[in-house]
């Protein structure tokens, strides 16, 4: 298999078993190699007591992005921590892009950026995630360890 059909079929059973993806509405709109972009609406039970959406859905949104991208080489891995910003209020019906970037990977640990902006192509958040891989553990079982 090339990495890319590695990221998708990592893509299609983690997003099987993603309840809380699945059940915020998230869309994957892509998947590669180290990277992930994935679509959230602002519904109104996303929203806080100022009518703008929740920072805990922002940083989901960013988190679930952050994970598709970094379990794209079918090797287990969980974050060890993150940091988010948010720099801009998200509002009911907005449509919210995170997109993620590997910026390094060695060894067991790995470092993304992922950015979220609106429709509009305004910078709403900016998260920084660190990863570590589980040695031995395929996502998918099936594809062996990469």
């Amino acid at each position: 298999m090339t990495p890319q059909q590695i990221a998708e079929a990592v893509r299609d059973a983690m997003f099987a078993n993603d309840r809380a993806s699945r059940g915020l509405g998230l869309e994957i709109l892509s998947v590669g190699p180290g990277s992930a972009c994935i679509r959230m609406t602002v519904r109104e039970d996303m929203l806080n007591g100022f009518d703008i959406c929740h920072g805990g859905y922002v940083t989901t949104l960013a988190d679930s992005t952050f994970a598709f991208a970094c379990n794209s080489y079918n090797e287990m891995t969980v974050a060890s921590g993150f940091a988010i910003d948010i720099v801009a209020p998200s509002r009911l019906g907005d449509t919210l892009v995170a997109t993620a970037c590997e910026v390094s990977l060695a060894g067991r640990t790995g470092v993304y950026d992922i950015t979220v902006r609106n429709q509009r192509d305004e910078l709403i958040a900016v998260f920084r995630g660190r990863s570590y891989r589980i040695k031995g553990r395929p996502v998918v079982a099936e594809l062996g360890p990469q």
